[in-house]
């Protein structure tokens, strides 16, 4: 009896993990040992059960990986990792030779369409709900010169003129696609020339493939689609509707769309406003998060991911998307930039991280820069925090809020491009930020939005953005240009320096420990704020993977009627009715600064550095 008793535990015991061994020399017959790899990380991901290591060896994989099962707990994940020290390269292109010339500098290359197996990028057009294409065709395919990518012409005419660079065009007929290039005087014949064959690298091929690590390799090369939040979001590389991914310390990039998403799923809409034009977007996509709620989206399913530590860049659409799925999760340490590089094609979707629904997601130390607008939370950014993070050069924004009605946090930033803050929402707390541009604010009655439950996907109710009910505490503001009007009478749009324009909003605002430089304007109802004479405008410098800022603040800032920020003093906010707490829901203490230094905690100096009140040369990257 002792015996069977003890091998009844046995058995109920969790196998022992595996480590299986993908390599270039390998073969899919062998075991997966470090002896005997296999060669595909498809064949690896086929035996991976929960527990197991996929360690891939240094080499070049031309494959998808659409993992068949996740991990079922935290401390019994699937990993897939590069094996340490080594450069593993994972591509959705294949290198295509036998380019012939056609007239000048331009080469043509026919394929059969069999080459292309179950998706041909050369026949897909990008297409979506809020996408625009500026009046042109866009494929999801892509061209690439020895790792560059080609920019892909609108008519074949357009390809033999390179300027602004080598471009490439695409026919198709029933047997055939014809690519034709200008490679600027180069033999195709003779460079390296690669071209996206398949629509991610790594994706689910179903939602509920949970717990699945990916670590340390450079991922290149998708023919993706655009990622609107009321469709399934194929990215790169994406999580597809599942729960507790890490991805972290990876290079991304080259993805026609977007590189990251950790979005939504297909059957619960897929570009319904395309299918459906006469009823609006906001209603569509208020239907869209009543059926997500309908199949159990809720932290116990979906969402608390991990993004941390990656490179990503060369992404037209988005660094990091997310539509509903990206709950609870952490983006911290990610350097992102070069998005939406071309502007060929624009849409409402676009940035260095854009999502929708950021439920208790905090945003954490990431660099953005060079990507049109930096960081997009768009409805339901209910619990979020955005702290110490850097943005600089982008031409949009760095930091666009849009219908959401709090409580959210965004502290400790350094904002440094011509525009830091679009408004269109309410209920946020800004506290120890840097804003050397304008900021612009806008009440949005046109469209109902939800707003929830204390850090829950839950319901609480939906309503218009009235603007305001905003907190802003021991910020630093530069000045620039005298306060403009309206921008448009019917958006009641107003944009400047400081915080003047939320003297008309709807909702007072709550302001204190502010020191405003040159034309900066403090808002009305701000006791004592501190105004100073103009100081030279920050400067950024990149010293090869160092970034350095250069802030010359008078010492006297030190004189601005600081207080601690914590939950206690932000009070609750007017629409749902919540305090200002931590994104994991434990009470907020912001006594720590960008650099992580610990603050006074009775006098903290104003803006994102404790120990800096004069002229200073800082390192801000990496923190």
């Amino acid at each position: 009896m002792r015996a069977y008793s003890f091998c009844l535990i046995l058995a109920l015991l969790p196998a022992s993990a595996a480590e299986i061994h993908v390599a270039v020399n390998g073969d899919d017959a062998n075991d997966g040992s470090s002896l005997k790899p296999l060669r595909t990380i498809a064949a690896a991901a086929a035996r991976a059960q929960a527990g197991d290591t996929v360690t891939v060896h240094a080499g070049t994989y031309r494959e998808r990986i659409a993992p068949p099962r996740g991990g079922d707990s935290e401390t019994r994940r699937i990993v897939y990792q590069a094996a340490p020290g080594e450069e593993v390269w994972i591509k959705g292109s294949e290198v295509v030779r036998g380019w012939k010339p056609f007239r000048g500098d331009v080469w043509a290359l026919k394929l059969p369409q069999s080459f292309f197996k179950n998706y041909n990028p050369y026949t897909d057009l990008i297409e979506g709900d809020w996408f625009t294409s500026k009046g042109r065709p866009h494929h999801t395919g892509e061209v690439y010169l020895n790792g560059k990518p080609l920019l892909e012409a609108a008519t074949l005419e357009r390809v033999f003129d390179p300027k602004p660079e080598p471009g490439w065009y695409t026919e198709s007929d029933p047997a055939t696609t014809t690519l034709y290039a200008n490679f600027g005087g180069r033999n195709p014949n003779q460079e390296t020339v690669e071209i996206n064959v398949r629509e991610a690298v790594f994706y689910p091929d179903a939602p509920g493939r949970n717990y699945i690590t990916v670590r340390g390799f450079r991922l290149a090369h998708a023919a993706t689609q655009w990622a609107a939040p009321t469709a399934e979001q194929i990215a790169l590389i994406g999580t597809h509707w599942s729960k507790g991914w890490i991805i972290e310390n990876n290079t991304i990039s080259d993805s026609k769309c977007s590189c990251v998403t950790l979005g939504k799923e297909r059957a619960t809409g897929h570009n319904v406003w395309v299918k459906n034009p006469k009823k609006d977007g906001a209603t569509h996509y208020n239907e869209v998060i009543l059926r997500a709620l309908e199949i159990g989206w809720s932290r116990d399913n979906i969402g608390s991911h991990i993004v941390r530590g990656n490179t990503i860049f060369n992404c037209e659409q988005a660094g990091i998307a997310g539509s509903l799925g990206a709950i609870h999760s952490r983006i911290t340490g990610n350097h992102i930039y070069s998005v939406w590089r071309r502007r060929q094609f624009t849409g409402a979707e676009m940035g260095g991280i854009k999502l929708h629904g950021a439920i208790d997601v905090l945003i954490e130390g990431n660099r953005i820069h060079n990507t049109g607008r930096g960081l997009w939370m768009d409805w339901m950014a209910q619990g979020t925090r955005i702290t110490a993070n850097l943005l600089y050069d982008n031409s949009t924004d760095d930091l666009f809020v849009e219908v959401n009605h709090g409580p959210f946090v965004v502290d400790n930033n350094l904002f440094l491009s011509e525009l830091n803050l679009s408004d269109w929402s309410e209920g946020g707390a800004y506290a120890h930020n840097l804003f050397a541009g304008r900021i612009v604010s806008r009440p949005e009655l046109r469209r109902w939005t939800p707003y929830h439950r204390p850090h829950s996907t839950a319901l609480a109710g939906v309503t218009l953005t009235n603007g305001g009910d905003n907190r802003f505490h021991n910020n630093v503001f530069l000045g620039g240009e005298a306060k403009p009007g309206l921008r448009g009478a019917e958006d009641l749009t107003l944009s400047g320096h400081g915080l003047w324009m939320y003297n008309v909003r709807a909702f007072p605002s709550f302001a204190s420990g502010n020191v405003y430089f040159g034309g900066a304007t403090p808002y009305a109802g701000e006791p004592s704020p501190l105004q100073m004479a103009a100081i030279a405008a920050p400067r950024i410098a990149e010293e090869g993977k160092d970034v350095f800022l250069t802030l010359a603040l008078d010492p006297a800032v030190a004189k601005a009627s600081t207080q601690l920020v914590t939950t206690a003093s932000l009070g609750r906010t007017l629409v749902a009715e919540l305090p200002f707490e931590n994104f994991d829901g434990g009470p907020l203490r912001i006594g720590t600064d960008y650099l992580g230094a610990v603050r006074n905690q009775n006098k903290p100096a104003p803006g994102p550095f404790e120990a800096i009140s004069g002229p200073a040369r800082l390192r801000v990257w990496p923190r």
